[in-house]
């Protein structure tokens, strides 16, 4: 389940960086940065499947797949170029799924770590 939300994550993270500089209107003059939103639900949902059907205590792997694929296409792409936008919209991707996730992610472990004392204390 694990190696499948992983995988999930790296195709999210694919699409994200490769959509981000979608562009609509006429001459293509209005940026629509809509692949911000999917990834403010998507990654956070990764993270929070991840600890409840694998173990929450790895709810961090879907994250940090996203954001090594994020870094690792944006700037070293197909062919070495440079695929993640020098611009708002890929701050604007960063902040929107990276860390809502991570805020998901401290109150998953927050929580485990609390279970976890209470069942030893």
């Amino acid at each position: 389940m694990l190696g499948l939300l992983c995988l999930d994550a790296l195709l999210l993270a694919l699409l994200e960086v490769f959509f981000l500089p979608l562009r609509v209107g006429s001459l293509g003059e209005v940026p629509l940065p809509l692949t911000a939103l999917v990834g403010a639900v998507s990654t956070p949902w990764l993270v929070l499947t991840t600890a409840k059907l694998v173990r929450p205590g790895l709810s961090w792997v879907p994250l940090v797949v996203w954001v090594v694929v994020v870094f690792g296409i944006g700037f070293a792409g197909p062919g070495g170029d440079l695929v993640l936008v020098q611009d708002w919209r890929a701050i604007l991707l960063l902040g929107a799924s990276a860390l809502p996730a991570a805020l998901v992610l401290g109150g998953g472990l927050g929580r485990a770590a609390a279970a976890k004392g209470k069942v030893r204390g």
